[in-house]
């Protein structure tokens, strides 16, 4: 194999030169900063990136390059990585419930930003987390649910308050002398602008039901990225709506915006190269990644349907699509993407199925079971 090259003109040429028998991760940095300057472009306030979704060193310096200055931190690793990677960054500690160990952490590295969904997790706080820092306030935003549909799945089953106990905790903060503001998430892969619409103007009762004015307003992550073949998520209409009905809803009295979209920044920023392992009597396509491995999500949020089969020589398949039954390589029977993808009927073993999209919520999952999900990672100019 010749390996001379290090950044890639994009997958089809890696394939060509190197012919992969481990899945790899195809990354394209410019992709990646295009898409943080949408969003710093298009959101009328703060963006911050959620750091679980894609903890990659590679991912967070190229957000700080194209201007990221917050993220949102959900353990005291991922505090610490930012500190790191990003110092001078805010670092929003927005995971709801966490030990007292873990809280200790976040006030030992100056941690401004916190959330919050219930009255013991309130008290956590009290005890350790002071009103300022260094002269600057120390935020505590209580998180609230409502039973909104529009997302692919929805957070509220595990975390969020209902409006009246959020009412509740925004005003037992102010009470406190913290700052008081208020956060939501509307689920992930949210498609629907209405959503985010909805849950502004309950923030709007909150804070009435309060009597507390919110300082800031994280509307949370849940921005789509790129998952279905046709037309991309209108992130422009998203931005507009929340805007819109904010001023609406708040008038001159609005607070300050802030969102942490995951997803939406990174997954259409990096393409899953896989490789066909057999056709089972023609069939049943084995792969050599799977649900043990960096599509770990599918069987939960859906299929990435934007996808394209190459032979080892880089060229495209063309054959008409038909659906078929795709299996990880390991020997669990859980191990197979939910429903069927339609596949070229021309498909081979050792070509290549490349799943563009893949980004968020796949390379922290690889479990290695079975001694499967050898990953490896590239860097690509683009996905043309």
């Amino acid at each position: 194999m010749r390996t001379q090259k290090t950044v890639w003109d994009n997958p089809a040429d890696l394939i060509r030169h190197l012919q992969p028998d481990h899945p790899v991760m195809a990354f394209a940095p410019t992709v990646l900063q295009d898409r943080a300057r949408q969003f710093l472009a298009g959101f009328p306030g703060l963006v911050t990136y959620a750091v679980k979704s894609n903890p990659d060193e590679t991912v967070i310096q190229n957000l700080v390059t194209a201007g990221i200055q917050g993220f949102d931190v959900a353990s005291p690793y991922e505090i610490d990585l930012i500190g790191r990677l990003a110092p001078g960054t805010a670092r929003h500690y927005h995971n709801p419930v966490r030990s007292r160990r873990e809280i200790a952490h976040g006030v030992r590295e100056g941690i401004l930003a916190w959330s919050v969904d219930s009255g013991s997790e309130l008290d956590k706080l009290f005890e350790q987390v002071p009103v300022s820092v260094e002269g600057q306030g120390v935020e505590i935003s209580p998180r609230f649910k409502l039973p909104v549909p529009g997302a692919a799945y929805d957070f509220g089953s595990k975390f969020g308050a209902t409006p009246d106990l959020a009412a509740d905790l925004l005003r037992r903060v102010a009470d406190r002398g913290h700052v008081a503001s208020l956060t939501f998430h509307p689920g992930t892969q949210c498609t629907d602008p209405m959503a985010w619409e909805s849950y502004i103007r309950v923030a709007r009762e909150i804070c009435y039901m309060a009597g507390v004015r919110a300082h800031r307003l994280n509307v949370g992550g849940g921005f789509p990225s790129h998952r279905l073949a046709g037309v991309a998520p209108d992130l422009p209409s998203i931005f507009t709506k929340i805007g819109d009905t904010v001023a609406e809803c708040f008038g001159t009295d609005a607070p300050a915006l802030v969102c942490e979209p995951g997803r939406g920044l990174c997954a259409d920023a990096y393409a899953l190269i896989a490789r066909v392992k057999g056709l089972r009597d023609g069939a049943n396509v084995f792969l050599n990644d799977g649900v043990y491995g960096n599509l770990a999500e599918l069987p939960v949020i859906g299929n990435l349907d934007r996808i394209e089969v190459l032979t080892p020589q880089g060229r495209p398949r063309s054959g008409e699509r038909t659906g078929r039954v795709i299996f990880g390589p390991t020997c669990d029977s859980v191990d197979r993407l939910p429903g069927e993808l339609a596949l070229p009927d021309d498909i081979a073993e050792d070509d290549y199925v490349i799943f563009h999209g893949a980004g968020a919520y796949s390379v922290v999952t690889n479990t290695r079971f079975n001694g499967f999900g050898a990953m490896t990672r590239a860097t690509v100019m683009g996905f043309e």
